[in-house]
């Protein structure tokens, strides 16, 4: 905790850490001033061992890739302070989501800098490399699904199949192998059949046709207003 002005600031922060080789992202609350030290001053793209979080952190290496604040302002790379500030911010960058505005448009808002502060509540960091184990971190332990999947290359990908094999045939021929109690194969998505084909071109011609019929309107009309 900080003494502030006759009350007790406490401080925390969430450490939210991905492993992308896994997939895995778990969330850590920090409490201890002492081990928050470690990343204190460090900016975005800093790659640090976290060794003194503790005994299970042994031979881990994060590196910081964003935060935000207490009050939500994210933290944006490229702004050399820990301070908050305020920039003209285009249409789609961080903390500017753009609602109502413009291309081209800028408006003025508040992000904080790139340089980690004692203000920062949620902290993200990437694992660079893995040290002792962790549960949620550096492993996987998910459930097994049910449920094959639907879209049409994603069957092929898990079947080895080519993009010539009827899926149609290929289900059918070994539903008993892969439809069992715990399995059933759901209807094929974004599967391409003669039919679809038929669809596609009808729906193209109706729309030429339609295209062609009011262009033809238009020039009856024109002659119709200057004859």
């Amino acid at each position: 905790s900080l003494s502030c002005s006759g009350f007790f600031l406490f401080l925390y922060m969430r450490l939210n850490i991905a492993n992308p080789k896994n997939g895995l992202q778990k969330m850590f609350d920090v409490e201890n001033e002492n081990i928050l030290r470690i990343f204190y001053d460090k900016s975005i793209s800093s790659v640090l061992d976290v060794s003194d979080l503790g005994d299970e952190w042994k031979n881990w290496i994060l590196k910081i890739n964003g935060g935000q604040d207490k009050e939500g302002f994210p933290m944006k790379q490229g702004i050399i302070t820990n301070n908050r500030v305020r920039l003209l911010l285009p249409k789609g960058s961080i903390g500017c989501k753009g609602l109502k505005m413009k291309d081209g448009e800028k408006k003025r808002k508040s992000i904080r800098g790139s340089i980690v502060s004692p203000e920062i509540s949620v902290l993200n960091l990437i694992v660079i490399k893995e040290g002792n184990s962790i549960d949620g971190l550096s492993r996987k332990n998910f459930a097994k699904k049910k449920i094959l999947p639907k879209r049409a290359s994603k069957i092929r990908k898990i079947f080895n199949l080519n993009k010539g094999d009827d899926l149609r045939k290929f289900i059918n021929q070994n539903q008993n192998i892969y439809q069992n109690k715990s399995k059933k194969f759901p209807k094929i998505q974004r599967l391409i059949t003669p039919l679809s084909i038929q669809k596609k071109r009808s729906k193209n011609s109706f729309k030429k046709e339609k295209k062609e019929k009011s262009k033809i309107e238009l020039a009856d009309y024109g002659k119709f207003l200057y004859r």
